[in-house]
């Protein structure tokens, strides 16, 4: 039998005692906000650690939560700040100037090496995005979210979300132009 709960139904459950309703919300936003986490800070033990605390967070503040919008909206946001705070924590102690990958010579697409290697060029291309574009990137990308979706989570204009994207595209192709020949 499939639930129809909303996310705004559970959070009325859970504030009025049922703690099991807070376990379905984490269950089911968990490992999008998880991936988008991991894709943020590029370390995979900081990513579950800032998803566990923006949950613990929002299990304090669930009083704050505004129906009106939706779940994941709101905790997305919390996971985003985490992964900020994180990030100024670290304060780039890995500087990006390290990510060699970026200035790879030409290689052969279809070779497992070379396609890790691409894929590891990629990352650090997104590392060097600002966070606003990264953001951007990776929801659309690697979340595979809608502009709309994207918009109502980042709580700005659907217009914006397209300019943006835009922007971090092209500046992805400049960082990326080393394996531009090797299409």
């Amino acid at each position: 039998m499939v639930s129809s709960v909303t996310d705004q139904e559970l959070v009325r459950r859970c504030l009025d005692g049922d703690t099991r309703a807070f376990d379905t919300l984490v269950n089911t936003h968990q490992r999008v906000l998880y991936n988008v986490a991991v894709r943020m800070v590029h370390d995979a033990e900081a990513a579950r650690d800032i998803v566990q605390v923006a949950f613990v967070k929002a299990y304090s503040r669930l009083d704050t939560y505004d129906p009106n919008h939706k779940f994941f909206s709101w905790i997305y946001r919390i996971m985003m700040n985490e992964a900020l705070n994180h990030l100024a924590r670290r304060k780039q102690c890995e500087s990006i100037d390290d990510h060699d990958e970026l200035t790879a010579p030409p290689v052969d697409p279809c070779n497992e090496r070379d396609a890790d290697r691409r894929s590891q060029a990629v990352e650090a291309a997104l590392l060097r995005l600002s966070f606003d574009h990264r953001c951007i990137v990776i929801l659309r990308h690697f979340v595979t979210m809608s502009y709309a979706e994207i918009a109502q989570a980042l709580e700005i204009p659907e217009q914006k979300v397209k300019s943006r994207l835009f922007e971090a595209r092209r500046r992805l192709g400049v960082l990326l132009a080393p394996w531009s020949s090797v299409s």
